[in-house]
């Protein structure tokens, strides 16, 4: 039998299905909706590996006890990583001897006929630039045939943004971790408009990205050279954060801060005038130049943390437009995998989603070192992405607490009272609480050479979340038995 109830109707907690909210609120009580569901989207299995790496126990040590100390030396190893700028390498060659007729992407491994349009554009440009062959028609057939070897940036230490296209004859930015000693590499940002990260492979984009190798290149190298232990990359991304940017989508600030640590060093270098100009006028007119080297400060930061025996931290997410890859710190070089999502976004004139290639690019590297997504809250300028409120900005990052480890001390945001940012995505976490990490991104249109076309978010599928948690399962029980 129902209570008998005198006065005011007693308020109500709702958890899990919101249909019963909407009728308590339409009988005029108040109501407070829980939004909750059962982890793994209520799959038995899935809820029952989750149970057992977080507080399953068999004798001693549960095996979640065990992920969870290899997780705070995977995060801690995030905090201290210092990612140095120390060098440029003039050709990617010169760093991989053995590359010859590779070429690296981005993304998970990837057959020629599986790629998407922008990636095959990016592939048959950088035959041309590399002199390999002469004509589209002839760089297609070649690649086609067998001739190149395709492989992803990140199984060489490196990152690439969107096709991420890395060829031998490329300059390369290296960074060393000074405290853990680790190095990692990335190509140089074209500008924007028609460029071959985005599949455009005209002549124009071939003496650009001659011209970075010839010129703007070399003067780089001598300019981080002359710095003494190079140039602190880590300190330019949280000095960014305070200043609206959460550099990925955005590095306004980051590349201005870069800017300004080699204009004096170029300038009395000696240099020709006019060829200083060059240099500074193409990165000053280039507001998303540091994007590049916010990857490569992530890369070298997440690489430190990877292969730390049964931890479930997240170390890569990567794009290769057609699967969305991750990579979990205590499972080797293993990717786990799904179909990309469509970014949602503000598009620009003339375009819409039916243009748009689904997710694309290395960059989300950001995210997982606590940067791009999980930093949203520290650029408002971004917020049109979002929805259009600053407090969405603030919520995504808030959200983001709920699947990481700790806060990073050293990467404040602003609008959340200078909270460190959210740092170290758990595999456990994101199943547990069915939260996708955000990610936000460039939007490039599908046919090769056009360009980007937008902006906005996206979250990896949670297949690759589900089916390393399923992986690291049997790798942290194997580790127990030992």
């Amino acid at each position: 039998m129902a209570p008998h109830i005198v006065g005011r109707i007693p308020s109500v907690i709702n958890v899990g299905v919101t249909d019963f909210t909407r009728s308590v609120v339409a009988a005029g009580a108040e109501a407070l909706h829980i939004d909750w569901h059962p982890p793994g989207k209520g799959d038995p299995d899935t809820a029952w590996n989750l149970a057992r790496l977080t507080d399953d126990s068999s004798g001693g040590a549960s095996l979640g006890e065990h992920v969870d100390r290899a997780n705070a030396e995977a995060v801690q190893r995030m905090i201290d990583a210092r990612p140095m700028l120390i060098d440029v390498a003039l050709h990617a060659r010169d760093v991989w001897p053995r590359m010859e007729r590779t070429l690296l992407h981005a993304g998970a491994p990837i057959a020629w006929e599986k790629m998407c349009g922008p990636m095959q554009g990016a592939m048959i440009g950088a035959a041309i630039y590399e002199g390999w062959a002469s004509t589209p028609e002839a760089a297609r057939r070649m690649l086609a045939d067998g001739d190149v070897a395709f492989l992803p940036c990140h199984e060489w230490n490196a990152v690439g943004p969107m096709s991420g296209i890395i060829s031998p004859s490329m300059p390369l930015f290296v960074a060393r971790n000074s405290v853990h000693g680790n190095y990692a590499y990335t190509n140089m940002n074209e500008g924007i408009g028609k460029v071959l990260r985005f599949g455009a492979n005209s002549q124009n984009v071939i003496d650009h990205l001659r011209w970075i190798e010839r010129d703007l290149a070399p003067e780089l190298k001598r300019v981080i050279n002359s710095i003494a232990e190079g140039i602190d990359l880590k300190a330019i991304q949280s000095q960014a954060l305070l200043m609206g940017d959460e550099v990925h989508s955005r590095n306004s600030a980051a590349t201005a801060l870069f800017f300004a640590a080699i204009v004096l060093p170029l300038l009395e270098g000696g240099l020709d005038h006019g060829r200083a100009s060059q240099v500074l006028r193409f990165i000053g007119n280039n507001s998303q130049f540091f994007l590049n080297l916010s990857m490569l400060s992530a890369k070298t930061t997440m690489d430190a943390a990877h292969g730390v025996e049964n931890s479930s931290i997240v170390t890569a997410i990567s794009r290769n437009g057609v699967t969305t890859a991750i990579r979990v710190s205590g499972l080797d070089g293993a990717w786990f995998q799904d179909s990309s999502e469509m970014p949602v976004g503000l598009y620009f004139p003339g375009f819409t989603q039916d243009d748009a290639n689904p997710d694309l690019g290395d960059s989300a590297i950001i995210e997982t070192a606590g940067f791009g997504g999980m930093s949203l809250a520290a650029s408002p300028a971004l917020i049109q992405l979002v929805g259009g409120a600053v407090n969405e900005a603030v919520g995504y990052s808030r959200e983001m607490y709920n699947i990481t480890r700790t806060k990073n001390p050293a990467m404040s945001l602003p609008l959340l009272d200078f909270a460190g940012a959210p740092t170290g995505i758990d595999v456990r976490k994101i199943v547990d609480t069915g939260i996708r990490p955000v990610v936000t991104t460039g939007i490039a249109h599908k046919k090769p050479g056009i360009g980007q076309i937008g902006a906005g978010i996206v979250r990896p599928p949670m297949a690759c979340f589900t089916e390393a948690l399923a992986a690291l399962l049997e790798t942290v029980e194997s580790a127990a038995r030992r």
